[in-house]
């Protein structure tokens, strides 16, 4: 048997986790700049108020689905509307509780409390857009 030595935890609100294709998990600096992040990202949060999570901005993930997870706490996913007159789809998120969201779906949160949030999805592409009525 070998020794891999100690493997040292990763705060997991300080990182991003890197889901190689390769089958590598690595952790990486916690930025948002898009530049050079392909394959997968596992990022967690905390979040306090309805700014920390972007409420008046729709975000899109153009090149995979996205798994958003409330860890903690109480959220609420919206999705656009896809045709004209149409209303927000809604989706309550109680602790333990997650949703896919589909490849290219605009979407935004509000929290019901302060919450701790898990998503996965490929963050090359993806974008903010400010919503007209906010």
């Amino acid at each position: 048997m070998t020794s891999t030595g100690t493997v040292p935890p990763i705060d997991l609100f300080a990182r991003f986790i890197h889901l190689g294709d390769g089958g590598q998990v690595r952790p990486e600096p916690r930025e948002f700049n898009d530049s050079g992040r392909d394959g997968w990202h596992l990022m967690t949060f905390h979040v306090e108020t309805d700014a920390d999570v972007h409420a008046d901005h729709w975000e899109v993930h153009p090149e995979a689905e996205e798994l958003v997870a409330c860890l903690t706490g109480g959220i609420r996913l919206y999705f656009r509307p896809e045709q004209q007159g149409e209303q927000e789809a809604e989706v309550e998120l109680a602790a333990g509780t997650a949703v896919v969201v589909p490849r290219g779906r605009r979407h935004r949160i509000e929290l019901d409390a302060p919450s701790d949030i898990m998503s996965v999805t490929v963050r090359d592409g993806s974008r903010l857009e400010r919503r007209a009525d906010a």
